[in-house]
């Protein structure tokens, strides 16, 4: 949260690329959304790793943390995340090194252990991660981003003394163990996978070390959002992300399809139980229902940040969606202020 205890909010996005459209199309959206999320007064733009799938256009996202941080001013920018089992820790510090000298105080580096990928991406990744590994990686990371000490040899150039705060992103309670041990901020991957959310988020709070890096806890929730102007409308609209995820249980590509009336016969009553599921902490409605669920879900989790999804078919609805939360955690941190100083 900020200063005056009222919670922040964020964008994380997938470069989506709807059904009839291209990667080119999909990647000028992400800078315009990222664009009016500044002015809308979004504290952080996030992009996320994937890799051999059709539909997500993010893979590259060093590059696509560049091209978005180029086009924008204030809004902070960086990965949610990059999945570090990946790659070398010396050439992240080396990218993200660069990145924060081009756009200082500006970029973020969240990291996570999954691929971020299926099994043939993961070989062709090199991908190799063990729950032993990984702290090292991270350790490593940080130490790269660190003011490079006296006669040190292995140097990363640039990236050494940027500091760039660096966030461990995870669906489970081993990743908000890690995060604490380390005293790095934690993101729940809550807009995917919400069943471990409450107590990830305490194992993370009751565990907190303080470290160079951060004094208190701090925690992020993601939450999948759908508004519109109105319940009916929003509920229409979310037939897109439905359909999205039932092609992603069902391993088929993830481009975002228009909306339908209704999702009778598309799905079984076993694959609406699996979507459904995942998306337990979605806030889908008008603007009055949305900020109902919002303020519930501040309440309940007590998190620091929400870092909003919300893909559509059409780009002018998903940035109405998005100006939409913005009034609502607006008004729900006015709410917030006002309460604080009765």
């Amino acid at each position: 949260m900020n200063a005056n205890g009222r919670p922040r909010f964020s964008i994380l996005d997938l470069a989506p690329v709807r059904e009839g459209g291209s990667i080119g199309d999909a990647l000028h959206s992400s800078l315009d959304l990222a664009r009016h999320a500044e002015q809308w007064g979004f504290t952080r733009f996030w992009l996320a790793e994937h890799h051999n799938m059709q539909g997500i256009a993010s893979a590259a996202t060093s590059v696509l943390i560049g091209y978005v941080a180029g086009g924008t001013s204030t809004i902070r920018v960086g990965s949610g995340g990059v999945m570090l089992p990946n790659h070398s820790a010396l050439v992240i510090a080396e990218q993200f090194g660069t990145l924060a000298t081009l756009y200082p105080d500006r970029i973020d580096l969240g990291v996570g252990r999954a691929p971020g990928s299926d099994e043939l991406a993961s070989r062709a990744l090199r991908y190799n991660a063990t729950e032993e590994d990984f702290p090292r990686q991270v350790a490593e990371l940080l130490a790269y981003l660190a003011p490079a000490g006296p006669g040190q040899r292995l140097v990363a150039f640039p990236g050494a003394g940027t500091n760039v705060p660096v966030w461990l992103l995870g669906s489970s309670t081993y990743s908000a163990q890690l995060a604490a041990s380390m005293g790095l901020p934690f993101a729940f991957a809550s807009h995917f996978a919400p069943a471990l959310l409450l107590e990830a988020i305490d194992q993370y709070r009751s565990r907190f070390t303080p470290s160079r890096y951060l004094q208190e806890p701090y925690v992020a929730a993601g939450v999948p959002v759908i508004a519109a102007e109105s319940d009916a409308e929003a509920e229409r609209l979310s037939t897109s992300a439905l359909q999205r995820a039932l092609k992603l249980i069902r391993r088929q590509p993830l481009f975002t399809p228009p909306p339908v009336e209704s999702m009778d016969g598309l799905w079984t009553d076993a694959e609406r139980f699996l979507v459904t599921s995942r998306l337990r902490v979605a806030a889908i409605g008008g603007p009055e229902t949305v900020r109902r669920k919002l303020s519930f879900l501040v309440e309940e989790t007590g998190a620091d940040e929400l870092i909003f999804t919300s893909d559509l078919y059409e780009h002018r609805d998903r940035l109405r969606s998005f100006e939409l939360i913005s009034e609502a955690m607006k008004d729900l941190c006015a709410m917030r202020s006002g309460l604080g100083s009765a």
